[in-house]
This record gives C-alpha cells, sequence and structure tokens, in this order.
C-alpha cells in the first residue's frame, strides 16, 4: 500500500430510513440472533433487508460458496440497498475471493460493515479496489445483544462528512509514545496472517495498524506478531492499534500480561503503539472503524488519542 498514491473510493452515507442489506458470506446464521439483531436496525431507524437464502447451511458455513458468491453480489449491485452489514463471521469467507465478480462490487461503493473472519473482505476490497471499508458491529452477534454496538462511533462513521476522534473509553492505554499519521487499516490478528504468501496478501505500509483476536493464548499472539514482524510487514507501519484482545490469556495467575508481550514484539519499531481499542471481538459497544481514511494515533504517558481525519462517506 502506497498511501501517496492511494485515493480512497468512499461509499454514499447512510441515513435514517435507508434499507441495510444482511449478508452471511462464512459461516451459518441463526434464525433467532438474525431477527434480534434486525429488531435493533430497525429501532435505529434502518430497514433491514436479507435474502432467505442466508439461513441456509453447508457444513459449517451460510450454505454452498455460489450461494454466498452471489448474495454478496446482489446485495452491492442493488440499487434499495444502501449499506451491507454482515451477519457474523466464523470460518469461510476466503472462499470466496475467487469466486465473487469484483468489477460488480467496485463499480456499486457501498458501506460495507464487518469483523473477524470478515477481515478477508474488508482488506481485499481495501487493498484490490480502493474501497473504505469498516470494522464493526455484525447483526447476528452486536446488534443482535443489548449494549452491543457504540452507537455514537456507527453513526459518525457511516454518515459523518468531517474528522472526528474515536471514542476509546476505559481500558485503553498506551504502550510505546509517539505520534503518527496514516491509513487506518487491519483486522482480526489470525485472518490477516492466514493472508500472507496469497494473492490476497495484506498491504501494510503506511498505516496505523488496528490489531484484534479472541481466545489466543499469549504466546500465539506472540508467534503472529513474530511471523508478520520476521516477514517485513511491520518495517513501514506508522503506527500500531491493538484490540481489547478477549480472552486472549493462558491462565488466570499467568506471571505477565498480554501488553508485555505485545511491548517486546513491537516495543523497538520506532512507532506509537495503542492496546484495548474496542473494536471486533469485544466484552460490550462494539466500535466501528473505518479502514482507508487518513488518521492520527498519540500515545504519550500512558494516554491514546485516536484521530479520523476525514469522512469516511460522501453526502
Amino acid at each position: 500500500m502506497s498511501s501517496s498514491n492511494f485515493q480512497p473510493v468512499k461509499p454514499p452515507a447512510l441515513r435514517p430510513g435507508d434499507t441495510v442489506g444482511i449478508v452471511a458470506p462464512a459461516s451459518n446464521v441463526k434464525r433467532a440472533d438474525l431477527e434480534a439483531g434486525c429488531e435493533a436496525l430497525r429501532r435505529a431507524g434502518y430497514i433491514p433487508f436479507y435474502f432467505d437464502s442466508i439461513l441456509e447451511k453447508d457444513l459449517y458455513f451460510a450454505g454452498s460458496v455460489d450461494r454466498r458468491a452471489r448474495e454478496l453480489e446482489e446485495m452491492f449491485a442493488r440499487d434499495d440497498v444502501r449499506a451491507i452489514v454482515c451477519a457474523r463471521g466464523g470460518y469461510g469467507a476466503n472462499y470466496l475471493l475467487r469466486e465473487f465478480d469484483f468489477e460488480k462490487i467496485k463499480s456499486h461503493p457501498k458501506i460495507f460493515v464487518g469483523y473477524s473472519d470478515i477481515t478477508t473482505l474488508l482488506t481485499w476490497f481495501h487493498d484490490a479496489g480502493d474501497l473504505i471499508t469498516f470494522h464493526g458491529p455484525m447483526v447476528a452477534k452486536d446488534w443482535s445483544h443489548e449494549n452491543g454496538v457504540d452507537l455514537t462511533s456507527w453513526q459518525v462513521a457511516v454518515s459523518k462528512a468531517a474528522a472526528w476522534d474515536v471514542p476509546l473509553g476505559a481500558g485503553v492505554t498506551g504502550l510505546v509514545d509517539g505520534l503518527a499519521e496514516g491509513t487506518l487499516y487491519g483486522g482480526c490478528l489470525s485472518i490477516l496472517v492466514a493472508s500472507l504468501s496469497t494473492p490476497n496478501e495484506i498491504e501494510t505500509a503506511g498505516t496505523i495498524l488496528f490489531l484484534e483476536d479472541i481466545a489466543a493464548k499469549p504466546f500465539q499472539i506472540d508467534r503472529m506478531l513474530m511471523q508478520l514482524k520476521l516477514a517485513g510487514f511491520f518495517d513501514e507501519v506508522r503506527g500500531i492499534v491493538f484490540g481489547e484482545m478477549v480472552d486472549c490469556v493462558q491462565a488466570a495467575n499467568q506471571g505477565y500480561t498480554l501488553q508485555d508481550v505485545v511491548r517486546r514484539v513491537v516495543g523497538d519499531l520506532g512507532v506509537p503503539v495503542a492496546f484495548g481499542v474496542r473494536s471486533g471481538h469485544v466484552s460490550s459497544g462494539n466500535i466501528t472503524l473505518p479502514f482507508g481514511v487518513q488518521a492520527r494515533l498519540q500515545v504519550s504517558d500512558g494516554r491514546v488519542a485516536l484521530r479520523i481525519l476525514e469522512s469516511a462517506v460522501r453526502p
């Protein structure tokens, strides 16, 4: 990724009364969770829409590869759908990379939201088509639970045409001091690492790199970070922001913290490092982060500020 040449393609803003298309590109979906999430979207002022085939199953997938690819294409192509939010992650989005017509997606830029396994699509849409994508709450996960969505960041990310400060809240701490600007980018750490040496390999140069995961032991986080480091994917990173990292512990009484592990691996990069931003796999209040926009990360004496420097959408 070359930040000097990158010209992001911004989707139209989402407004109250707009239709939100729901897709399941990866694992299968429970109807009760889907309907609970749809009701929350209605309360937020949107009209949820999905195809009945979204509830199909094929092993652990949400139906066949063809079904999932055609669903994704049609949601992007439909004029009545203003934004697309994934039902859930799980596993399986990588199967779609060679199956959907990317020109159909690229020619109809829309707000596209998800996390976890959906990281595969968030990064590929950005890298291959310069599309702004959104790392944020999913319908059958966060929207279906009380306090699952940080509505402040959601609303400003998908509708505001201005710069804004990410509402970090408690639990966010600085690990390495510094000030940096770059393209906000990233996602689920294990999915990012899985892209290496594939045609869909991530592009991290010039980025404020966001990394998060769930239920990975500290040594596993260490191993994945070291793989990125040894492969050169931190060489041109300008800053690193870690997520909440829910349940990423070895044992309840371990004599070290995950922050200690992280600091040892990336503390010598010469870039600011923050920890605890609640986006993706979180305990509550999933923050929406737009990927592909310019952002500023400031870390000083343990304090962290993350500012989005431009709108992620167009009016």
